[in-house]
């Protein structure tokens, strides 16, 4: 297993392999080919970035029994997915920002996300883990409020697309199992969300399969894998943390 990391540092962009806060530095593409170049540096010296610049986040909805069960809602037959922005996407330790345009609930949602590492178009569902680079963790933020503002349009790309809203890393966990995970939410030092991944409807592995055959896959895309019970608001000046074991902790400042 490894925790690769991108971040910023005097300048330069870099990629490497996080050990026990020191970063292994790597050259070349993580994606094929990265080469360990023999220089480390201090994970406390770096500015985080996204793990990857996906080309498009591909999110779901309605993808847990238990939720599902929850509000009610049939099981669907195949995945309901939207994308999000890629004005969104925002890094571990950035600032989630209040929307200008919108005065109404926001709310967090933690997530698995699945990292594809190759080029995948049609692939079944047998050769779909081969097409997975890995796994992170995942704040879907929500303008709750926008969703179903109007009756007869949802407005799903902009309640999820605002600028900060597409929370995703620190790192790219490589080697694990998703079915043994576990996705927690601590907002203010409160645990709010604490589900098992292998409660979703469909895998990872039959998701990537799936909306490969809608959409090319690009490496370096996000498959958010959609949210369980315990979705809630964030107020200002509210600290949320999306933690799966094995992979780490995603924390942002909501202001």
């Amino acid at each position: 297993m490894a925790h690769w990391i991108r971040f910023e540092h005097q300048g330069q962009t870099g990629f490497g392999v996080l050990e026990h806060g020191s970063i292994k530095l790597h050259s070349g593409d993580i994606f094929g080919g990265a080469q360990p170049t023999g220089a480390v540096v201090s994970l406390a010296e770096v500015r985080v970035l996204t793990p990857t610049q996906p080309s498009k986040m591909v999110a779901l909805w309605n993808n847990f029994h238990a939720l599902a069960a929850k509000l009610g809602n049939p099981e669907p037959p195949e995945p309901l997915y939207f994308l999000k922005g890629n004005n969104s996407f925002l890094a571990h330790g950035e600032t989630i920002r209040v929307p200008a345009s919108y005065s109404g609930k926001v709310v967090y949602e933690g997530e698995l996300g699945v990292v594809i590492g190759r080029r995948c178009k049609a692939v079944a569902e047998a050769d779909a883990p081969a097409c997975i680079f890995g796994y992170t963790c995942i704040n879907d933020v929500t303008a709750a409020e926008i969703l179903n503002k109007d009756a007869t349009f949802a407005q799903w790309s902009r309640a999820k697309s605002f600028d900060t809203f597409g929370v995703f890393g620190p790192v790219i966990a490589t080697g694990l199992d998703p079915s043994a995970l576990v996705v927690k939410t601590i907002l203010n030092e409160q645990e709010r969300q604490s589900y098992p991944v292998a409660d979703m409807i469909f895998s990872p592995a039959r998701l990537l399969s799936l909306i490969s055959r809608d959409m090319t896959l690009e490496p370096g895309d996000v498959i958010a894998c959609g949210t369980s019970v315990g979705v809630g608001s964030m107020k200002p000046g509210s600290k949320v943390s999306i933690v799966i074991e094995g992979i780490g902790e995603l924390s942002n400042r909501y202001e």
